[in-house]
């Protein structure tokens, strides 16, 4: 008897547990923001799961971060590159701080990963690679045999953190995928 009541009571917390899974999840991967990253994701033909991957990889979703190499805001954007966007996308008046901005810093992160993509091609690897060490280095390593065989494709990335990034944002829209795709 005390075997059959131990394990109802396993069966009982195993059910818990698993149940409760989805709802512990959705606290760590958030749908802050959705609005504004639908409409931006399907302005530039992106995922919207991805810019989520991508604002959980870089910010956590927290408005005012700012990172040791001067990024700022929900996708970490520096202010060089803020103003170079802003100049492409023809935002007059722009500043630093309105990357502290929910609307404009996605706005401008999916314009800048679309603008990526179109040099790069939808190898999203590569995309993002570009949008976390730069255009510059990966266009070099493009042209490296070292790092790609074909020129398109990344089969080695030399910085660690863009390679660990890279997996970051692989993981994180796996979870987005689980938890939402159903619902939106």
């Amino acid at each position: 008897m005390k075997k059959l009541i131990k394990r109802i009571i396993f069966i009982v917390i195993v059910a818990l547990m698993i149940t409760q899974i989805p709802y512990v999840l959705k606290k760590i991967y958030p749908l802050k923001h959705w609005e504004v990253i639908n409409e931006n994701a399907r302005e530039y033909n992106i995922d919207p799961y991805l810019i989520l991957s991508v604002i959980k990889a870089e910010s956590n979703f927290q408005t005012h971060a700012i990172s040791h190499k001067s990024a700022y805001g929900l996708m970490q954007i520096t202010g060089s590159t803020g103003e170079w966007i802003a100049e492409q996308m023809k935002i007059e008046n722009f500043t630093i701080d309105q990357l502290y901005e929910p609307e404009r810093n996605i706005s401008m992160g999916c314009w800048y990963i679309d603008n990526l993509r179109k040099e790069f091609g939808d190898n999203m690897d590569v995309v993002l690679s570009a949008y976390n060490a730069g255009r510059g280095n990966v266009q070099k390593w493009l042209k490296d045999e070292e790092h790609s065989k074909d020129g398109k494709n990344l089969y080695y990335i030399p910085f660690k953190e863009t390679d660990k990034y890279i997996k970051k944002i692989k993981v994180n829209y796996k979870v987005y995928k689980f938890l939402y795709s159903k619902e939106y």
